[in-house]
């Protein structure tokens, strides 16, 4: 069964930093991984992903701001957050890629505010 569980979440300031993470319960080494998010009232949208051959693609609004990146041995996939804005509040999950499926981690919450 794959789970993806997600951690790092919680409070940032305006200009500060948060990382998250995603472990993913089976190996994940060709296969695509992103961050998405939802901010209350939106729908979801793209954060950023990465290929097996580690590239990536970022929504405009993150781009030098956000860093996505994978340690394929741990399975795992990491979302470095610098320079937050209160804009970036929502509920981050990470997906992947896998035989064909689409799977979801529960999602973590980040909120960013003074």
């Amino acid at each position: 069964q794959v789970q993806l569980v997600e951690a790092g979440g919680g409070l940032g300031q305006p200009g500060g930093s948060l990382r998250l993470s995603c472990a993913a319960s089976v190996s994940s080494r060709l296969n695509t991984m992103g961050w998405y998010r939802q901010a209350p009232g939106k729908q979801r949208e793209l954060v950023a992903t990465i290929t097996s051959g580690g590239s990536t693609n970022y929504a405009d609004s993150v781009k030098g701001r956000f860093t996505i990146s994978r340690d394929i041995a741990k399975s795992t996939l990491y979302l470095q957050m610098n320079s937050l804005q209160p804009e970036d509040t929502a509920v981050y999950s990470c997906k992947l890629d896998y035989s064909g499926m689409d799977y979801w981690g529960k999602g973590t919450l980040v909120t960013v505010s003074l």
